[in-house]
């Protein structure tokens, strides 16, 4: 009876101190599945709301990180461009403080496409690259929104050379460094298809002679 109760009492211990690791485990698991539907649901939620409640939101440090993409999503699709002036700069300072103090890649990704929006002179050239490297996340649903987000940024604009070099530069030193990986590839990979459409975008506008500075294990793959 005493060994019985022992041993009850060590699983009893066991699980107490086991439980919260297991239960994080499976709400980070979770967690991985369920952000497109989070981010779209808030973004729902928060569409009808007014430009001046949006940046108060992001300018709420207490705000979850998931509201906090959502809502710059939302200014992002109702107000990135009808804002000017002094207004245009301290919205701009707000996303910029918003995106040093994330620690959130959705936040991070929103921002980095907001600013594009509201002034593509300005950001293309430090937010681009960091979007084009998200095509290699680990997570699904940020490399689906990065993606969206380049070729929306790239759709809307009047396909300029600088644009195009900047996405060129930034994916030819990305495939150096996998050059490896895909020297024996047959038949590209979502991600991998992602990177070649955008750099087929960059090379109809700089010119075929690009290709030549590729790594050569690329060159197949056009």
């Amino acid at each position: 009876m005493r060994k019985l109760f022992i041993s009850l009492l060590t699983i009893s211990l066991l699980f107490t101190f086991l439980a919260p690791t297991i239960l994080w485990a499976q709400e980070d698991q979770s967690s991985v599945f369920n952000d497109k539907d989070l981010l779209d649901g808030y973004a729902k939620q928060y569409g009808q709301e007014s430009k001046d409640v949006l940046v108060a939101m992001i300018n709420d440090d207490t705000l979850s990180a998931y509201r906090m993409a959502a809502a710059i999503r939302v200014f992002d699709q109702n107000y990135s461009g009808v804002v000017f002036s002094r207004e245009k700069i301290l919205i701009e300072k707000a996303l910029l403080r918003r995106m040093a103090l994330t620690t959130s890649v959705f936040v991070d990704t929103e921002t980095r496409h907001t600013l594009c929006k509201m002034d593509r002179y300005k950001y293309f050239e430090s937010m681009v690259p960091k979007l084009l490297s998200r095509l290699d996340h680990y997570n699904k649903v940020v490399d689906e929104l990065a993606y969206a987000y380049i070729n929306d940024i790239i759709q809307t604009g009047q396909n300029r050379a600088r644009e195009a070099r900047i996405v060129f530069e930034t994916l030819r030193k990305m495939l150096f460094l996998s050059r490896k990986k895909i020297k024996d590839v047959v038949q590209a990979d979502e991600r991998l298809n992602q990177k070649i459409e955008l750099l087929r975008w960059a090379v109809k506008i700089l010119g075929n002679q690009e290709l030549q500075r590729l790594p050569p294990e690329a060159i197949h793959l056009f």
